[in-house]
Order: structure tokens, then sequence, then C-alpha cells
């Protein structure tokens, strides 16, 4: 077993729970920590037998186009389109930053952390 990360993926996207967040848009930022046994494309050398990145940032990258209300949504949405395209994986970690959250004060980001 090994962990592949992809460490903060930025998007400017339209999430948010009030209606001036949808409208304005924001920056967001995705850490995704996958656990999985990758020992073959350890061994043999093969894209195949392991987790591409591009296609997680891919993933990632359509999930983030679909407005959403929560950060908690995001995350979740994340998780299982993975598990939908990688079904084998052991365990998904996604961490979703909303920066400068509309909290009535300095705030640098908002951030949920999702395992499943």
């Amino acid at each position: 077993m090994g962990t592949i990360s992809l460490e903060g993926l930025e998007f400017f996207a339209y999430h948010g729970y009030y209606p001036e967040e949808q409208r304005i848009g924001n920056k967001y930022a995705l850490d995704i920590i996958i656990t999985t046994d990758f020992i073959k494309a350890a061994q043999q050398d093969k894209l195949s037998e392991t987790v591409n990145y591009e296609t997680i940032y891919q993933i990632a990258s359509k999930v983030m186009q679909e407005p959403a209300k929560l950060l908690e949504h995001i995350g979740f949405t994340v998780i299982e389109r993975i598990r939908e395209h990688y079904p084998l994986i052991s365990n998904i970690t996604v961490r979703v930053s909303k920066f400068n959250p509309p909290v009535g004060g300095v705030c640098t980001r908002a951030v949920i952390t999702m395992e499943g």
C-alpha cells in the first residue's frame, strides 16, 4: 500500500450558500490523497497498474464546474467520482478550501476534510 497525493489544485468556481457567492465566484483549492496498492505499477513501471494523476485532476475539475452550496458536497462528490473510476482504491481523503469566505471578518480560508 502507498499514497498518491495531488496537492494545491486551484480552481475559480461559483460555489456557496449565498446567492452572491454563486454569482461572483471565488478561489478554491483541493488536496486529494489516495491510498492504494500500487506495487504492480512500481514493479512493472506501468501506468495502467496505478492511479493516473491526470484522470484525478480531470475528475476534480469537472466536479468544481458543477455549482454546489457546501464544501462538504464538493468533497463527497469528488470521492464518489474517483471511486466510480477507480473502485479498488482503499481510501480517499479530500480537503476542500474556500479562500476568503464570507464570515463577517478576516478569514484566509474555510476548509473541510472528508474520507471515504
